[in-house]
């Protein structure tokens, strides 16, 4: 019923999580009432997206250079590593400016349940990156779930003979939450009153 470059459009925003057939025929029909300059930069942000962004060397987070500008920011703490699950709680962390170290992104989190194992989420790099430089702490900063907490486990079990203090963020984030969704209080708070992983 739409023309074909209409239900394109439809169909690619259709891709995004979240998105059903009613939202993503109103935003289609939002791109065409914008200006041809947002349309452009619009389009060409899609492009640079895919053409710029990818993990950086050392700590994989998303960048658009061989190295964040965290990895490569020499007046931040170099002996606090935070573990995180995705680059979205970098850049959460970012936002609030609530830690001041260094970060390492897994690719995800252990879950045998869905046939993801260690091997899977990259904590091959994450032990050759402890080993190779001197952290005198890592947090782990998961949300609370069944998997954040079998992954935390997992890596504590294999770092318990270097003498690296373990912590991971305190109480009051809600179980199940997602990082993203947390107010600047509540992690501020998890993050500064980190315990100790027994």
């Amino acid at each position: 019923m739409y023309p074909e470059s209409i239900k394109n459009l439809i169909d690619s925003f259709k891709c995004f999580p979240g998105i059903g057939e009613k939202t993503a025929e109103r935003l289609a029909f939002s791109v065409l009432d914008l200006e041809e300059e947002q349309i452009k930069f619009f389009s060409s942000s899609l492009l640079d997206v895919s053409d710029k962004v990818h993990k950086c060397a050392k700590c994989n987070t998303l960048t658009d250079s061989e190295l964040c500008y965290i990895c490569s920011d020499s007046t931040r703490k170099s002996d606090v590593l935070c573990v995180v699950e995705d680059s979205k709680s970098v850049f959460l962390f970012e936002k609030f400016g609530i830690f001041h170290g260094k970060y390492h992104v897994l690719n995800g989190l252990i879950s045998p349940l869905d046939g993801i194992n260690p091997e899977d989420i990259g904590i091959g790099k994450l032990l050759d990156r402890i080993h190779d430089e001197n952290f005198g702490e890592i947090v782990f900063a998961f949300k609370p779930s069944s998997e954040g907490e079998i992954t935390t486990l997992y890596i504590k079990r294999t770092l318990e003979n270097l003498g690296i203090k373990i912590t991971q963020l305190a109480s009051g984030v809600p179980i199940g939450a997602d990082m993203e969704y947390l107010d600047k209080l509540t992690l501020e708070r998890a993050m500064n009153d980190r315990k100790s992983i027994e």
